[in-house]
């Protein structure tokens, strides 16, 4: 059994002049990703791996969530290949795990993670917000396997509000 946290990066400001990959979150998404982080404290099972974009958005997002889950510092890595707005990129990524890790959680972007939440998860969804979360869960031994799989959760921060 294979479980794939797929979070959104947090609601990032437009309000300085800086490239795409540094843009920094606004004050709605350090407090959506508080909100996020408080509630998947309550929910969540082992993590084996995280993975992170390295746009300040996702890593900020990441940082504040993760900062709520008391979870071991060395499962947490910057990928670049998740800095992908399509999702052909991270779908290798996930493909490419290693069998031990049984759950993955990634922090990214959309459109590649609504595109991926519809692709693998059983649940439609019409777009991942901002500091959203969607949890499948694939009954399979290996990444590479993953098919459609069932949603097990969607957080929306707008629904802890």
């Amino acid at each position: 059994m294979k479980t794939l946290y797929l979070i959104r990066h947090a609601k990032s400001s437009w309000e300085f002049d800086v490239s795409d990959e540094k843009r920094p979150l606004n004050s709605r998404g350090i407090r959506d990703a508080k909100l996020v982080g408080k509630e998947l404290e309550k929910l969540i099972k082992p993590i084996d791996k995280i993975l992170c974009s390295p746009a300040e958005r996702a890593y900020s997002t990441a940082k504040i969530v993760l900062s709520y889950l008391a979870l071991p510092e060395d499962i947490f890595s910057l990928e670049p290949e998740l800095y992908d707005f399509g999702g052909n990129h991270v779908i290798e990524v996930i493909k490419n795990c290693g069998e031990e890790i049984n759950t993955l959680m990634i922090f990214g972007h959309n459109h590649a993670f609504t595109s991926i939440a519809n692709l693998y998860g059983d649940e439609r969804i019409d777009n991942l917000p901002t500091a959203g979360v969607v949890v499948i869960e694939f009954d399979v031994d290996k990444w590479e396997n993953i098919d459609v799989g069932k949603t097990l959760l969607t957080i929306f921060p707008k629904s802890l509000r």
